[in-house]
């Protein structure tokens, strides 16, 4: 255990912790509410919890770091909750549990071991949970609830217990203004309960980003207002706003929250709050402000008679009301007769009937057979599902942050039984095929059988990345069996290092795992949940230029692939990786608290490929330069800096010196313009900017202060003075267009002090030259200098226009020395030309690392944003803000992850078969689509691939035309003319490289013709295709006998 000591007393054993690790920053927390006394002294380790931060906001965090919440029953649902609070860094968490360890929970409890069974669930697990974040303290109890103790803590978290349980617990919660939070799981049925009292305060409904825009005009007698040349503004009715830089309406400015009512996309109105003030003048805007509200929840034993249910698959609406009766039915069975019905019992099917409360709606009868018959099961994956979103609830009763579930929620994933188009039909099993062996698979097998379970012993995956959703699903994985016999194997690749930041939520990683690759450790640390487990962990990307590893012989033996990528363009390229070799592809990705699963399913569905989201808005170039106007804008432009003058310079010094001739090659193909820029700039880097020592660092670092925020200001202040009017007459500086003013360097402030000594630091680094990094003698030196006066330069354009931004960034710049362009060019050109190559040293290029605060890269970022935000009077943002913006961070929570891997492995379940993938109908796979904060669950079934049609033949993507080599070009477009019945052939390419044309030279046609078509295309690459390809893809673009273009399936070549 890591940081922890524990003593036992009484039946309690406590763990506490001795060391919160990492770098800690203050946090004032005296005026939140939620926490167990909680002061301005709270400590927060944001390097930890950076990405949960994002999602949650300090605040909330401030809260969950001072609450107390017991956790009652460590069985696999209680587990799972537990471990996502701890995780998420509630203060205390104290597990309690008396009932001892059974084969069944070793289906899904992952932290219990087969020599645990008999030992009390919660001491057996306890130091695996307490070392998932030594900055919790962790306690255990393992004597019976009393009144006495469960008033103690902001929240009682409730599962496996019996009916009688919950009733008195929730009672003493009750009583006692506590909340508590009741959940349980059997087989593919589970449900959630809230009772968080009455006026419970919800300080955030939503947790989405607040708007804020500009405004066009605020009519004051109507109380209309219109954006700023009628952007979409994102408010709801309801929603409180308020207004800033207000032109006339005097007294508006920072007013109380105004509610509004929204009329259109880009008008809301605001009553007759204005209606008194002086008339508006100009100008403005308006942000949206959170105002808390409060929801009143009914007490567990009233609820229990008037249920309000939320909604998990709205195909199924029916289905809330009657599985609450048969939880009801449930319990009262197994108090009764001290066990769950017994697996593909009949007689027990009509004894849990004979429990359904009276005066129920008639139930069918297949539901209560197929929860009778799931009511002993006890699967990782619907544990990991409803864990996960308990644990999210679990949150928002002690941070006050999003809105709690209202207040039961039934969740069901019966599509996931085999059915008659599988080996494994559920309706065929018996009592013989579910009976428990006394083995850690026992409470899966009560639910698929034993032939199913054998048969997940045997499956291969691909499993492609190790992060937060790659471990969670390595977890479900191990802990189904999947890979865990003679023959099965998971691979998993990831060719990232664990950061700090990881271990808030991808929970197989620890400190000591810190700079190890995340796939190695992941694939060490899940073996511990299951020694059966066979994995193979590589460090490889996946990509084209690794096909040789990721190779035919690599996915022929796979059953399917699992996608836990974080980016684009991987997820397509594995998708179109999986198409090519017809496997089902399970694809997922969260972001904060909203998540999504898609099935891509061979023959059946469309490809994740099929769909895009649009494109992110970009700013633009031209409010980049010259006229940001949002916080966004000055980080943007001071992440660019860091590559302008850390990264660019270096790379394009050290091409020139590896080698010069290909450099100038390079150089000649681009137009003057461009030339002239970049050889300037190769020159200032190794000539005339190239510093000796550190002192000189600091020199530049401060002429760089100067030229970027107070000259170059001024220029701009020069061509468009504040009271410039345009052609027609209106203020230039006004609407988005922020009048800016130039700064003197002052190291007295933080940020003007912070940018040149992070320059400087930074520009050491880059040329090998030891830094100083005493402050005193860093601000001494930057005192000295004494910058020439600005004096306006005549003929400076500046970009008004983002058409004009771009043209100049294409044309580049020019010498400055009064020379026409090729003149200037070979005069750049020679003076490099007189430079020792051979005794030059290369620059160190600087690649942006956000999360290594030691590496000055974050300090210099947020102070050049900040004093450019200053040069425009833009509210600046703090080291964390910034950092979510220039690395473009995805907030990141442990809970909807959880959730999330666990709707992947549900899929999973539905594309097992003895003989290969089986032909499961489309009806039973669902694509989700969840928001934990609302609470809010989607669920459809996949879309079908899209079918085509060329000369009478259907196709889908997932068609292909096979053609067998060697062959000559000639031979290869005559088969492919004959198979697709007599289109003709126009174009033949192969990724880049065009093999064929009908524009073609025609002797080079004529030549090309005869040669056998691997040749041609190892031609067109330049170099000989790797031993391992054994197949190529070659896109045609045919003809029908009509000439009309026609579109026909791709064609793998195969040699």
């Amino acid at each position: 255990m890591s940081n922890c000591s524990f003593l036992q007393q009484s039946g309690k054993v406590t763990v506490k912790s001795t060391d919160n690790g990492g770098q800690d920053e203050k946090m004032d927390t005296s005026n939140n509410a939620g926490g167990t006394g909680g002061n301005a002294d709270e400590l927060l380790d944001k390097n930890l919890y950076s990405r949960q931060i994002y999602t949650l906001g300090e605040s909330a965090m401030v809260n969950l770091r001072t609450a107390s919440v017991l956790i009652s029953g460590l069985g696999s649902v209680g587990v799972e909750i537990a471990k996502n609070l701890v995780l998420g860094g509630v203060r205390h968490v104290t597990i309690h549990d008396t009932k001892l360890a059974k084969w069944t929970d070793l289906s899904a409890q992952y932290y219990l071991r087969e020599a645990d069974v008999g030992h009390n669930r919660a001491t057996a697990c306890y130091e695996r949970l307490a070392e998932l974040n030594d900055s919790v303290n962790v306690e255990v109890s393992t004597a019976d609830l009393t009144e006495d103790f469960v008033k103690n803590f902001d929240l009682v978290v409730l599962t496996d217990a019996t009916r009688t349980q919950q009733l008195q617990v929730s009672s003493w919660t009750r009583s006692h203004n506590r909340r508590i939070l009741i959940a349980d799981a059997r087989g593919v049925f589970s449900y959630i309960f809230n009772d968080f009292g009455d006026n419970f305060r919800i300080d955030d409904a939503t947790g989405e980003q607040v708007r804020e825009f500009f405004i066009e005009h605020i009519d004051r007698t109507t109380g209309e207002v219109t954006t700023l040349e009628n952007l979409f503004h994102g408010l709801e009715d309801g929603d409180h706003v308020t207004f800033s830089e207000v032109k006339g309406l005097d007294g508006i400015n920072g007013c109380e929250p105004i509610k509004i009512t929204v009329k259109n996309a880009s008008k809301f109105n605001i009553g007759e709050f204005a209606a008194s003030f002086p008339d508006y003048i100009e100008g403005g805007r308006c942000r949206q402000v959170k105002v808390p509200i409060s929801v009143t929840h009914t007490p567990f034993k009233k609820s229990l008679e008037e249920p309000e249910f939320g909604i998990w698959d709205y195909a199924k609406f029916e289905y809330p009301a009657q599985l609450h009766a048969l939880w009801t039915a449930l319990y009262a069975f197994e108090e009764k007769n001290g066990r769950s019905p017994a697996p593909r019992s009949a007689e027990d099917v009509a004894l849990l009937k004979s429990f359904i409360p009276a005066g129920t709606e008639e139930i069918p009868e297949k539901l209560i057979e197929l929860f009778s018959y799931s009511a002993a099961g006890n699967l990782v994956t619907v544990s990991s599902v409803v864990g996960g979103i308990a644990a999210q609830e679990a949150m928002k009763g002690v941070t006050h942050h999003m809105t709690p579930l209202k207040q039961w929620l039934h969740l069901d994933h019966v599509e996931a039984l085999p059915g008659d188009w599988t080996s494994f039909d559920n309706t065929k099993l018996s009592e013989t095929d579910c009976q428990p062996r006394q083995s850690r698979y026992d409470g899966q097998a009560a639910v698929f059988g034993w032939p199913y379970q054998e048969c997940l012993f045997r499956q291969r995956w691909f499993v492609v990345g190790a992060g937060a959703i790659g471990c969670e699903l390595l977890k479900n994985l191990a802990m189904m069996g999947v890979a865990c016999g003679e023959g099965g194997l998971i691979k998993i690749t990831d060719m990232d290092q664990i950061e700090i930041s990881n271990l808030n939520r991808q929970f197989l990683f620890r400190r000591k795992d810190v700079g190890g690759k995340k796939s190695e450790c992941a694939a060490r640390a899940v073996t511990s949940f299951n020694s059966d487990v066979r994995i193979e962990a590589l460090a490889e990307r996946v990509g084209v230029d690794t096909e040789h590893i990721f190779n035919d012989d690599f996915f022929g033996e796979l059953n399917g692939v699992a996608n836990a990528l974080d980016n684009v363009d991987a997820r397509r390229y594995m998708d179109r990786r999986c198409v090519y070799y017809r496997l089902p592809l399970l694809e997922s990705g969260t972001m904060g608290t909203k998540g999504n699963t898609q099935v891509v399913y061979p023959y059946l569905t469309e490809s994740y490929s099929s769909s895009s989201d649009p494109p992110e808005k970009e700013i633009p170039v031209c409010t980049l330069k010259n006229f940001p106007n949002e916080i966004q804008h000055t980080i943007q432009w001071a992440r660019e800096q860091f590559e302008t003058f850390f990264a660019q310079p270096g790379e394009m010094a050290n091409k020139f010196l590896s080698d010069e001739r290909a450099f100038n090659d390079h150089i000649n193909k681009l137009i003057s313009g461009q030339q002239i820029d970049i050889l300037q700039k190769v020159k200032d880097a190794l000539i005339d900017g190239r510093p000796s020592s550190a002192e000189e660092c600091i020199h530049w670092a401060r002429n760089q202060f100067q030229e970027l925020y107070h000259n170059a200001i001024a220029q701009m202040l020069h061509s468009f003075p504040p009271d410039q009017l345009t052609d027609s007459g209106a203020k230039f500086w006004s609407g988005a267009k922020r009048c800016p003013h130039v700064l003197n360097f002052d190291p007295s402030k933080e940020e003007h002090f912070n940018f040149v000594y992070a320059a400087s630091i930074l520009r050491a680094e880059m040329y090998g030259v030891k830094p100083i990094l005493d402050r005193e003698e860093v601000i001494r030196i930057a005192l000295s200098i004494n910058p020439e006066p600005f004096e306006p330069r005549s003929g400076v354009k500046i970009a008004v226009t983002d058409a004009e931004a771009k043209e100049q960034n294409e044309r580049g710049g020019s010498s400055g020395l009064g020379l026409d362009d090729d003149t200037a060019i070979e005069s750049l050109k020679l003076k490099l030309a007189t430079l020792n190559v051979q005794a030059t040293n290369k620059l160190n290029c600087l690649d942006f690392e956000k999360d290594d605060d030691s590496n000055h890269h974050m300090e210099f970022i947020t102070a050049a944003s900040n004093l450019r935000a200053e040069n425009y009077d833009i509210l600046p943002a703090d080291r964390m803000k910034t950092k979510q913006i220039a690395g473009k961070i995805i907030p990141a929570i442990a809970t909807t992850t959880a959730a999330v891997a666990g709707l992947v492995c549900v899929e999973l379940y539905k594309v097992v078969d003895a003989n290969g993938v089986p032909k499961t109908p489309v009806e039973r796979f669902k694509n989700t689509f969840l928001n934990l904060s609302m609470p809010f669950f989607s669920s459809a079934e996949p879309i079908l691939a899209p079918k085509k049609k060329y000369m009478d033949k259907e196709f889908t993507l997932w068609d292909r035309i096979d053609i067998q080599g060697p062959l000559t070009l000639k031979e290869f477009i005559d088969e492919v003319q004959k198979q697709t019945g007599g289109c003709e052939m126009s174009m033949l390419s192969a990724g880049q490289c065009l093999l064929f044309s009908f524009f073609m030279n025609g002797a080079k046609k004529e030549e090309r013709l005869k040669t056998e078509v691997r040749a041609v295309y190892e031609e067109l690459l330049k170099k000989k295709l790797h031993e391992s390809v054994r197949a190529i893809v070659l896109e045609p673009m045919m003809t029908d006998p009509n000439d009309e273009d026609v579109e026909v399936p791709y064609i793998r070549y195969a040699f």
